[in-house]
Order: C-alpha cells, then structure tokens, then sequence
C-alpha cells in the first residue's frame, strides 16, 4: 500500500507540474482467485491481475480524465501531460471540484489473504449439497472468487485515502430439469468474509434452489386481473435499484427528470419505507470506506418512515444543482430496508390474488417510473396460497405509484453480503396472461 501511496503522490506532483488547478488520482489493483464449474463439472481454476490507474485535472474550470492500467513513472508522467492535453479541450464548467481535506485514513478490512483449499472445500460441499437436496437441479454455471483489493485516492487538497480489503463470492447460474422438461434459468449469489458456514445455508440460495425445482411445470394465466405484487429480496433489490436510480440518482436529478426532485423533506413512500444506504454496517462485505470523490463514506437514510431524505447525488451534480451531495456519493449499493411486523406466510395467505415474481425482464423504466415486463420464475397467489408457476405472464405499474401503495413487508430478511432486504408487496399491480 506504501507503494500505491508513493505512486498517487508522484501523480499529484507531476498534474501539478503540467498547470492543474486542482487534480486527483486513484491508483490501485485486484488479485482475484476463481474456481469455475460448468454444467455441473469443475471446469476452470485461474489467477487474474488487474491494475488501474485515473488521472483527474481541473484547469480553467475544465476537466479531463484519463487512465491506464500501468504505473512505472514513465506511464505516470505522460498520463499526467496528457490529462491536462484532455481538459484543455473540454468545456469549462465551476461545478467540477474535488474532495476537501478532512482526515486521512488507511481502511484495512474483509478477509485479505483467502484460503484456496477451504473455498474449493466449499466449493465441493455445495455441489453435493445440491445433488443431495436438490436432484432436480443443474448447476449450470458457478462462479467463486476471492478477491483482494488495494487502492489509494489522492488529490491537491492533501487527501490520502487508502483501503486494503478483501472478499469471497459466489455467483450461481442454474436450472431445473425433468426428463425432457425443464424451467427457466436463475441467479443467485452471495458475497462473505469467512468460510464458517456452508454456502448452500449463505443468502437465499437455498430457497433459491427450491422454488426453481417447482417451476418445471408452468401453465399461462388465462385473461388479466389488478393485484399484489410479491417480490422476494433479490428481486426487491431490482425494483429499488430501478426507483433509486429514476429518481434519486446522478442523471435523474441532473436532468430534472425525477419525479421527486422537489419533494425532498416530503412524504413520497408509504410510511412503513425506511431505506438505508448502510456501507459501514458489519452485514456488508467490504462496504465503501471512501467515496468516489474521495471523501469519507457514512451511512444514511434515502427514505426515513417514507420522507424523502436524502438523493444519492456525487459532488458534481451537488454543485450544479445546489443540492446535498449525500454522505456515501452517488453509491446506492450496501442497501438496507427496514423489515416489518409480519411473517411472510401471514403476508401471503393475506393475498387474495397476486403474483410471487423471483426476476424481473424488461427494460429499463421511463422518466416517471412506468415499468413492464415479463414476470420470470413467478407463482400465481390465489385466495391466500401460491398456487401455479406461471409463464409468458407480464406485469406493469408505475414505481413511484409502487412506494406509496405498499401492502406489507416482511420480518424475515436476506443478507447476502452487499444488502439486507425482506420480502416485499405492493397493490395496484397489472398482472396480464394470453
């Protein structure tokens, strides 16, 4: 890391010797270890090496960017002409800026140095876990890592951040199969810093695996009908990744396009909504410890009891619009949102007709927040029971609509390492088959 923090500050020098204004640098690099498995056989094992370096410079008010993935002195001295080559030829604008000086800090957390030979035990273990438990099912593709991480931010102000982690993580890709029937394909994954609990009992892979040994079989919904929408964690996380970023993010606000960009303060979600951007809590797996701006990341609260509290807006689009830049940048991962009173089978036999929707395929929402799609790995809820898997079944609303009509959340939740979501329903709903 000493040497990282030696090459960020000779980068600094030289942005400096070339005319910046203001500049800063972030330097860094990846070892990542993987084991692979490829329809059900372990297929691949391999190394990989992985280096960066960006140079930032504000001259004049103009900014340019620039990076490489080496950093011997020769790299870092024509990078740093040629960064102030790039923001000459840029426009000027007062709202680019770079991070104060506040304190500085050398982060070191997750698990740095992996165990290979226990992460490929584990490896082992899931397999024969899910051919013991779960026979139906073909491992199509998994994905382990453990990965470490070293990188330093620098800038004229004096800031010299430095964070030194490390992580496993598992990424599965698999299906279910019947003689020559077979269901839909599904994700699940998860992200930890020790190796003390068997993978298959880690974030929702187990109830991943079972619900997707029950979708061999689907049947079409006959005609269309309005109703509740149920959204296990993963998929709650894809719906709130969706709100977040139409209507408290980056482009959202900077091109004035959210619905919420004057309701900050006000009420826009039901009040049972408190969404927490939570890198620091100790469920996340090597959460930010510095913003992309370089400052010091915090937790804070999006949504508070359903008041707008916070955008997730960077520096940048905080000085063009006057607006807060909020305490972990522009970042919305690490999500955490408050669990409720019910158990999710109390919530299901409380449905009297609505859809169980494991994936979400359709593309990106409008400006206002209207959505549709077709509702992949999805149950049909009729009269307080799931009932059919479903298929060629399209569902439609509008998000912001979605927040306020909230109809329960659930005191059961998933942490898999980067959000702690519960299971989650809302009415209103357009749930359309053939």
């Amino acid at each position: 890391m000493e040497q990282l923090k030696k090459t960020a500050q000779t980068a600094i020098a030289a942005l400096k010797a070339n005319g910046a204004d203001k500049a800063k640098c972030d330097v860094g690099y990846s070892i990542t270890h993987e084991f692979n498995v490829d329809g059900g056989e372990f297929s691949l094992f391999r190394t990989l090496f992985d280096k960066h370096l960006v140079l930032t410079a504000i001259k004049d008010g103009k900014k340019g960017t620039v990076r490489q993935n080496r950093y011997d002195e020769a790299t870092v001295a024509s990078l740093a002409a040629a960064c102030l080559d790039t923001a000459a030829s840029s426009v000027s604008d007062p709202a680019w800026d770079i991070a104060p000086l506040t304190e500085n800090h050398d982060f070191t957390f997750g698990v740095v140095n992996g165990d290979q030979e226990r992460l490929f035990a584990r490896c082992r273990e899931l397999m024969d876990d899910v051919a013991s438990r779960y026979p139906k099912i073909l491992m199509e593709q998994m994905i382990v890592t453990h990965k470490e991480i070293g990188s330093v931010h620098a800038n004229t102000n004096g800031v010299l951040q430095s964070e030194h982690c490390g992580y496993y993580s598992v990424e599965l890709m698999f299906s279910a199969h019947e003689g020559e029937k077979s269901s839909s394909f599904f994700s699940s994954g998860f992200m930890t810093d020790h190796l003390d609990t068997p993978f298959i009992d880690c974030g929702s892979v187990a109830a991943d695996l079972a619900s997707v040994e029950k979708q061999i079989d689907t049947e079409l919904l006959d005609g269309k009908f309005e109703g509740v929408l149920l959204l296990p964690p993963a998929a709650t996380n894809a719906f709130l990744y969706y709100s977040l970023s139409n209507f408290v993010g980056d482009g959202a606000l900077l091109q004035g396009t959210s619905p919420w960009k004057d309701q900050l303060g006000k009420v826009v979600a039901d009040p049972a909504i408190t969404l927490t951007v939570a890198p620091l809590d100790d469920r996340m797996v090597c959460g930010d410890r510095v913003t992309s701006d370089g400052l010091i990341a915090e937790n804070y609260d999006i949504l508070r009891d359903g008041v707008l509290n916070q955008f997730a807006i960077s520096q940048y689009v905080a000085n063009k619009t006057g607006l807060t830049m909020a305490p972990n940048g522009a970042s919305t991962g690490n999500l955490i949102l408050k669990a409720g009173e019910r158990s999710l089978d109390e919530i299901i036999a409380s449905i009297d007709r609505g859809i169980l929707v494991g994936r979400f395929s359709g593309g990106n929402p409008s400006s206002n927040g209207d959505f549709s799609g077709v509702a992949k790995n999805s149950f049909l809820i009729e009269n307080g029971k799931i009932t059919k898997a479903l298929s060629e079944t399209m569902i439609s609303g509008n998000l912001a609509t979605m927040m306020q009509n909230l109809y329960a959340i659930s005191r059961e939740t998933v942490s898999d390492g980067n959000s702690v979501l519960p299971y989650t329903a809302f009415r209103g709903i357009t749930v359309s088959g053939k």
